[in-house]
């Protein structure tokens, strides 16, 4: 059974249809479970997609797709599971339509608490989550084929494609980096633990 969506709020269509699309062109990087193809797109209902559309979360930074991933592999567990393999790839996106809220204060006046933007617990993000889903929603119903929005993990940029106006031309997978060293990753990057 498909997901309803809410009922979308005017004031909230109105304010983005105020921004103006502007096209995307550029590197990415996504970490995803070794053998999965990185240029799969899904609904899971993540921090950006309410689980009605599919989506393709990506980075503008290496390091930024790595501690998304990382902070997803831990869950609140304790010890970081020892047989995670999961491989880094460098994607060229190509999008027409993008929505620019990579600024905190443009999410800040669409409603998102910055406060608490990537403070939240695994558990706790559904009470962050609703606010961002129903803005990305809006901009999937508006047409826009991604967003640019600051990564809630690590200081960078991160584009949410919006898969079907994107289409699968959209995106190309440049290279496969390999494994992700996890143990190395960790010592260099303690700060993201």
């Amino acid at each position: 059974m498909a997901p309803k969506h809410r009922p979308r709020d005017s004031r909230l269509i109105d304010t983005l249809e105020g921004h103006a699309p502007s096209p995307f062109v550029g590197t990415v990087w996504r970490a995803v479970r070794e053998a999965r193809d990185p240029a799969t797109c899904s609904a899971a209902g993540g921090r950006w997609d309410d689980a009605t559309f599919d989506v393709l979360y990506t980075a503008r930074e290496r390091d930024g797709a790595v501690a998304e991933m990382h902070f997803h592999l831990m869950r609140g567990q304790p010890i970081f599971p020892s047989k995670a393999r999961y491989k880094l790839y460098e994607l060229n996106l190509e999008l027409d339509s993008v929505l620019d809220l990579s600024s905190a204060d443009d999410l800040t006046v669409l409603g998102v608490d910055m406060r608490r933007f990537g403070q939240l617990s695994y558990d706790g993000r559904v009470q962050d989550s609703p606010t961002t889903q129903q803005i990305a929603e809006a901009a999937f119903f508006l047409g826009f084929s991604g967003l640019l929005v600051p990564s809630a993990r690590f200081e960078c940029v991160n584009v949410i494609v919006f898969c079907d106006p994107a289409g699968p031309a959209a995106v190309e997978i440049v290279r496969d980096h390999g494994l992700i060293d996890w143990q190395q990753w960790r010592e260099i990057h303690a700060d993201h633990r």
